[in-house]
């Protein structure tokens, strides 16, 4: 929540100094925030936001564009309301207002989506459009495997107006309902980082961005550790396998081993945990890693060619399944 409010914070000081734009900012405010009221015949427009300065935004814009006036209610956190809202009211204008931002056709008939001037707007209408609707009801979430940037939304009408602005400005977001509610969800990092910076948080951005990378390093490095850990695991239990093989292949041969291998597959049962590159270093002379590895193999081929001969065990036989499979 802290990262939603320091996006919304960023947000409400944005300039926006084209009229069209903040039209379309106050038509999503109201559509997203809150909607329309029939009290004694006449239409009340109110919009609840969680941010005093969202709720300031909202009122300057109505009083520039559209000369009327409007009340803020502070409504305190209590029971269910686990922080305070601010809810925006137009009571004796209410009609005019709807009528003027297009939240009422001409039969006084509610606009279910968003007004068609906003819907087909420019670009920076588009822009506009996503900044009231996550001023009004928008959360971004801490980068991770489930991050996403999202808007509760107050029908699916206004979802996929939503999506269409998104479309626009080139991303891809998507719609879905949750217990009855509908919200429009982008998931992908570099297009909410570019959402961001579009929309005029570029503050939050950076912050996020430092999370996302902190985030994304820690999670290489985990993953790395535990490739390593694997590793080491296997190796362990293949020179363990190595060494019993090792042991009962000396034992078939006796006295008939050859200098140069007993040399190397005693090495390797002096040093069990030991890898091939460290036995080569332990020979006299110093051996390489693959001389070391070959010396061994015939070792074992000799033991078990000469244990077929014999009819006795081979050097595989004594070794438990696990032991088989890691060698």
């Amino acid at each position: 929540m802290a990262l939603t409010q320091k996006v919304k914070s960023e947000l409400a000081a944005v300039v926006t100094p084209h009229p069209n734009a903040r039209r379309a900012e106050v038509a999503a405010m109201l559509r997203f925030g809150g909607g329309l009221h029939l009290v004694g015949g006449r239409i009340v427009v109110e919009a609840e936001l969680d941010t005093n300065a969202a709720a300031r935004r909202l009122r300057s814009f109505i009083a520039e564009l559209y000369s009327l006036e409007s009340e803020m209610l502070v409504i305190n956190s209590s029971g269910l309301r686990r922080t305070t809202r601010y809810t925006v009211r137009v009571v004796r204008d209410g009609e005019a207002l709807a009528r003027l931002t297009g939240l009422v056709d001409q039969q006084r008939r509610p606009v279910r989506g968003l007004p068609p001037v906003v819907v087909g707007g420019s670009m920076a209408d588009a822009v506009a459009v996503w900044r009231g609707a996550f001023l009004a009801r928008g959360s971004l979430t801490e980068p991770g495997r489930s991050m996403s940037l999202e808007i509760t939304c107050p029908g699916s009408e206004a979802a996929l107006a939503l999506i269409g602005a998104a479309r626009r400005l080139g991303l891809h977001v998507k719609s879905r309902e949750v217990r009855g509610v509908d919200r429009v969800v982008l998931r992908d990092g570099e297009a909410i980082a570019d959402l961001l910076t579009r929309m005029g948080a570029q503050e939050a951005r950076l912050v996020w961005e430092e999370r996302r990378m902190r985030r994304e390093v820690r999670a290489q490095a985990n993953r790395l550790a535990n490739f390593d850990d694997a590793n080491l695991r296997r190796s362990a239990r293949a020179a363990v396998a190595a060494s019993a093989r090792v042991q009962r292949a000396l034992e078939i041969l006796g006295d008939d081993v050859p200098d140069h291998l007993r040399m190397a597959g005693e090495l390797r049962l002096e040093h069990r945990q030991a890898s091939l590159e460290e036995l080569g270093r332990l020979h006299e002379p110093p051996l390489t890693k693959d001389a070391v590895a070959g010396r061994i193999r015939r070792l074992l081929s000799t033991a078990d060619k000469a244990a077929d001969a014999a009819g006795v065990p081979n050097t595989e036989a004594s070794l438990p399944v696990d032991l088989r499979e890691a060698d």
